[in-house]
């Protein structure tokens, strides 16, 4: 999967414009709007990164259960003494951060050094470590993709600034946001490890933290697996070698699992109850919000959330609130979110990817994620701009997205990922005018 393009030059550049049948069109974007479209990106991606900044001399401490989890490992239990959100269990007298372990050790070593125990207040430059971190493994994967550095730009700018990887980045000081930064940085990793490094151990054992971070991660074990195989391979063979590689993949994995079943079972007796279904036992009657009773009344997972799942996934706008007398003043965004292919519709273009086993595999693997989360009590809430639960699955779409962008594509992917971005800075403006940011 290459591209004949140069990587420095623009589509096209140096083309004349040409007469079309029943008018003036010109053929294709001029050099000059081109290098504007890409001026753009780059300047409300300064304005996107200023944000991130204000996020970060701005955190304050005890918002991020992961330092609760973290402080009660270093004191040698697995139960908590506070709780930061409304997430956590509370199962024979004791209260638990029910959230999957790898993000707290992630952040272990950070909360040792710096003495702070639970009010641990660094989570912020720990999320933009990992937001750079995967902008720069994901210029790699681009990069693979082929020799096309503009597209490769533009990418790393759609990626960072313009999915939910920018909002959970800025949320980073939360709980449910650091752990979908931290599952993001596994996944890219196992990737990587894979295509670049073709390394079956590396793969699994990041996979393996993915798991640990985000359950539904372990579903890109098969996907990894195939791109682990040559093209000119066929897929249905047996071989000692591919017997192997299914090896070196799955013991991390298996051990993962067998850390998580361990981790339930010293918690809660069993080792698949993870104790999402204790966070709505201790909600007062008549303190309940959407999701406890959602919980209390129909569980976590059920069909009747399917369709509002599946409208805000794939179909929702944005949604700013106005109210006041004269319904002028802006006082809310949807908490609910925004589709993502309302808030990131460059995703649009996968329609052209190409037909090949890697993405059968990947868009199949990301269907079953997607249709899993549609019947799952919460969509993210609260989000905004976004479908945060996307970014379980959205490597796979970045991954297939980037060799299906043509070189005279890149115009029209550069104006998606600009309005994109522009959707990002109007939420944090009206957010900001709202009083909720």
């Amino acid at each position: 999967m290459s591209s004949e393009t140069s990587p420095t030059t623009p589509p096209d550049a140096g083309t004349k414009e040409t007469q079309a049948p029943g008018g003036y069109m010109p053929a294709v974007v001029s050099p000059a709007r081109y290098w504007l479209l890409i001026s753009v990106l780059l300047l409300m991606a300064f304005a996107l990164a200023a944000g991130l900044a204000l996020r970060t001399v701005t955190e304050e401490p005890g918002t991020n259960s992961y330092a609760v989890l973290a402080d009660s490992w270093l004191n040698g239990q697995l139960h908590s003494d506070t709780c930061f959100d409304g997430d956590c269990a509370t199962f024979e007298g004791k209260t638990y951060v029910i959230f999957p372990p790898a993000p707290a050790a992630v952040a272990l070593p950070f909360i040792a050094a710096s003495g702070e125990g639970a009010e641990f207040r660094h989570f912020m430059p720990l999320s933009l470590a990992l937001l750079l971190a995967i902008a720069f493994i994901w210029s790699r994967l681009f990069t693979a993709a082929g020799p096309d550095q503009t597209r490769t730009l533009i990418l790393l700018l759609a990626l960072v600034f313009a999915t939910p990887l920018y909002y959970v980045a800025l949320r980073g000081d939360r709980v449910w946001f650091f752990a979908q930064l931290v599952g993001f940085f596994f996944v890219s990793m196992a990737l990587w490890a894979t295509i670049e490094r073709r390394n079956a151990w590396l793969a699994g054992a990041m996979l393996g933290m993915a798991f640990l971070s985000r359950q539904m991660t372990i579903l890109y074990a098969p996907l990894l697996f195939v791109l682990m195989l040559n093209e000119d391979e066929p897929l249905f063979r047996v071989t000692r070698q591919r017997i192997a590689t299914v090896f070196k993949i799955a013991v991390p994995v298996l051990a993962a699992i067998a850390v998580y079943c361990a981790y339930n079972y010293v918690r809660f007796g069993d080792p698949l109850d993870t104790g999402y279904a204790y966070i709505a036992a201790d909600v007062a009657p008549g303190e309940d919000n959407v999701i406890s009773l959602r919980i209390k009344e129909l569980g976590l997972f059920a069909p009747e959330y399917f369709l509002f799942n599946l409208v805000h996934m794939f179909f929702q706008g944005l949604h700013v609130e106005f109210g006041g007398t004269f319904t002028t003043k802006i006082v809310g965004v949807d908490d609910f979110g925004t589709s993502i292919l309302a808030a990131s519709p460059f995703l649009l273009l996968l329609v052209f990817v190409q037909r090949h086993r890697i993405a059968f595999i990947g868009l199949l693997t990301a269907a079953v994620i997607c249709g899993v989360t549609l019947f799952y009590h919460s969509n993210g809430f609260s989000q905004y701009n976004v479908q945060r639960y996307a970014l379980d699955w959205l490597p796979i779409a970045m991954l297939l997205l980037a060799p299906t962008i043509r070189a005279e594509w890149r115009a029209v992917l550069a104006v998606l990922v600009a309005y994109a971005m522009a959707l990002n800075l109007v939420t944090m403006v009206a957010l900001r005018l709202a009083g909720t940011a």
